[in-house]
């Protein structure tokens, strides 16, 4: 059969193009609880002094339910890692020695100069937030607003462009 006179007049069409693939969006909850989990990990990890990988393994047996392994993993193993550059980026804002931080404290000053200096697809708000609920769950008293005016004064050196957008 021949084509009509409006087929042979049409353009071929251009090859369909693939979608590219998106990560698959992970619910907040889960992620709120991927946090909780590096938090508890980060401290055993101070306390014990045990094997990053040994303590990753012992959460994922001890913990059931949805929560974002993923980003657990990456984290938590990451921080241990990152401890000497953390350490010279947190210590500077700090009124007192790192050593002499509470471990729940020092865990959530990791987590969140980690996520603001190598997450940078968080917003800088999220990760201040996220640890200052934190330290309200674990941490002492009043060591939420410490560790909110630690992380304001981090996010103004490694997030200055996000922080002029808010403006």
């Amino acid at each position: 059969m021949a084509p009509t006179k409006a087929e042979s007049k049409a353009k071929p069409s251009a090859p369909k193009k693939k979608k590219p693939q998106t990560k698959v969006k992970i619910p907040l909850a889960q992620r709120r609880k991927a946090r909780t989990l590096i938090v508890q990990a980060l401290y055993q990890w101070h306390i014990s002094k045990s094997e990053p990988l040994e303590i990753e393994a012992q959460f994922h047996e001890q913990n059931g339910g949805k929560i974002d392994w993923e980003y657990f993993s990456e984290v938590f193993l990451e921080i241990p890692k990152q401890q000497e550059a953390l350490d010279k980026r947190i210590a500077p804002l700090l009124d007192r020695e790192l050593k002499s931080l509470d471990p729940v404290e020092r865990a959530l000053l990791y987590l969140g100069t980690f996520e603001l200096a190598n997450r940078i697809d968080i917003p800088y708000r999220v990760v201040i937030n996220e640890c200052v609920e934190l330290a309200k769950t674990f941490g002492a008293t009043d060591g939420h607003k410490y560790i909110n005016g630690v992380l304001d004064k981090l996010a103004k050196t490694l997030r200055p462009v996000e922080l002029a957008a808010k403006k």
